[in-house]
């Protein structure tokens, strides 16, 4: 299959990333993307950028390097409620909008307070993706969380740097493997992402493809198969 999109990825701006726009939309290009999503790190993640920066992303081309880019955020989830860190106003000028559960912003609860929260975000008619819903500090109970994301087009993500050994978040493969078994069950498509903090990383899937191909995990529910088939879900979600 080829993967023709990848829509979580930071620059400088997100304050623990290294490269600008152009230099990540350059090296999707080499690779051979036809769209690159950056969504930077929400307010409350330390160090990042603040409301004005996200407001002002109308300015910003939707090509660069000769490939279509998507600009939006990568949302911190605050509370058990799902709540996120940028209001409705700023979140309707974006382009995509992920929602994220990390350490930095909200201590890990029991498995029926991370599940809540998970689920008010995929609840916010905002929200597009949830990311990296793979982290064992954080147990969720995935089926209602498949369930939900099925009920409301909300995309379910499978993240490249959750399953790299040399990172910090916990029994990825394990959560992701209970997590896409439930996918095919309820036939509820994926989004195959990088989450890439450095030019490198840009369009990466090596361990993501690997989990896919072990799971024999159906082509037709990874959206990164056509920039159209990725658009339309996201849109349909607006149309409820």
């Amino acid at each position: 299959m080829d993967y023709l999109l990848d829509v979580h990825t930071h620059t400088i701006a997100s304050g623990h990333a290294y490269n600008s726009m152009m230099e990540m939309a350059k090296a999707g290009f080499e690779k051979g993307l036809k769209l690159l999503g950056i969504t930077e790190h929400a307010p409350m993640m330390p160090g990042s950028c603040s409301n004005m920066y996200f407001h002002n992303l109308k300015v910003v081309p939707r090509s660069l390097c000769g490939i279509e880019v998507m600009l939006g955020a990568e949302l911190n989830i605050l509370d058990y409620d799902g709540h996120v860190d940028l209001d409705d106003h700023v979140l309707r000028q974006l382009d995509i909008k992920i929602a994220s559960l990390h350490s930095v912003c909200i201590l890990p609860g029991t498995r029926e307070e991370n599940t809540r929260a998970v689920l008010g975000a995929i609840r916010n008619p905002m929200i597009d993706i949830i990311g990296h819903p793979d982290d064992g500090i954080y147990p969720l109970d995935y089926e209602p969380i498949v369930e939900a994301a099925r009920e409301t087009n909300t995309l379910l993500e499978v993240n490249n740097n959750s399953l790299n050994p040399m990172g910090a978040r916990k029994n990825t493969r394990g959560n992701l493997i209970t997590m896409l078994e439930l996918c095919k069950q309820y036939e509820q498509p994926v989004i195959m992402n990088s989450d890439a903090h450095v030019f490198a990383d840009v369009g990466r899937r090596d361990f993501s493809e690997e989990l896919i191909r072990d799971l024999d995990f159906p082509e037709e529910l990874i959206v990164n198969r056509s920039v159209g088939v990725f658009k339309d879900y996201i849109n349909k979600k607006y149309q409820k």
